[in-house]
């Protein structure tokens, strides 16, 4: 009875999805709050510009934070 093969485990997520979300939704503010000229968006580009100042950040330190503690493994 020892002898029985385990299955297989799942497919493990990768622990970076989060950051590149977060970098993804970032550039995309960024883009949208400071590079686009469309003038029905300027009434959003405050909100874009104030979210890619928050978001791009928060991907950077997640992304060395993830990388720290895989690092200690």
């Amino acid at each position: 009875m020892s002898d029985k093969k385990h299955p297989p485990s799942p497919p493990q997520m990768s622990p970076y999805v989060f950051t590149i979300l977060l970098l993804g939704f970032g550039l995309w503010c960024f883009w949208d709050g400071w590079l686009n000229t469309d003038p029905e968006m300027a009434e959003y580009a405050l909100f874009n510009q104030v979210l890619s100042a928050v978001l791009i950040p928060w991907a950077i330190w997640d992304f060395f934070k993830v990388k720290k503690k895989y690092k200690k493994r």
